[in-house]
């Protein structure tokens, strides 16, 4: 069975699902790894916004729950990404990331013998300029090979009549 570690930061849409699960021929198993987001990304998440002619989320972005508020939301968009695995016929399990992203990516490549990582993100043009993004400084880090992708917007490519919960979606 091939391991892969997921890095994600948004709920997993069918199509990130259907692309995932179909990048190798043998049956694939997923450690999930999502990230809550952090009021220390607010500046540059902004300037991508401004960057990626997105003027109107650049202006919300304060709006978006971060820290302890952001923990709830991103477990929902966790659930919900293993399940949309599970139902791929994936094995996945998954797991909040608290404190340093690299450190806990690393035991879990080790501990999972994961075959790659995958570190599926929206474009962070500030971060990539500077090979500051998780893909670029995991390389560096994991000793399995690391692929960056880009998650598909909330809504695109999803089933009809489902969608998934925006991980800064409050109840």
């Amino acid at each position: 069975m091939f391991t892969s570690v997921l890095m994600i930061e948004q709920p997993l849409s069918a199509t990130d699902v259907d692309f995932v699960t179909t990048l190798h021929d043998d049956s694939m198993s997923f450690v999930v790894l999502m990230r809550p987001r952090g009021d220390e990304d607010r500046l540059l998440r902004a300037i991508d916004d401004v960057a990626l002619g997105e003027l109107e989320q650049a202006l919300h972005e304060a709006d978006e729950p971060e820290g302890d508020a952001a923990v709830r939301p991103a477990a929902v968009a966790l659930e919900h990404s293993l399940r949309l695995l599970r139902e791929a016929g994936c094995e996945a399990v998954g797991q909040l990331i608290d404190g340093h992203p690299l450190d806990l990516l690393r035991s879990v490549v080790e501990q999972t013998h994961a075959d790659e990582v995958i570190v599926l993100t929206a474009p962070h043009l500030v971060e990539e300029f500077f090979h500051r993004d998780w893909a670029s400084r995991a390389r560096h880090k994991v000793g399995v090979p690391v692929l960056k992708l880009y998650a598909h917007a909330d809504g695109e490519g999803e089933g009809e009549g489902e969608e998934a919960p925006a991980a800064g979606e409050r109840d």
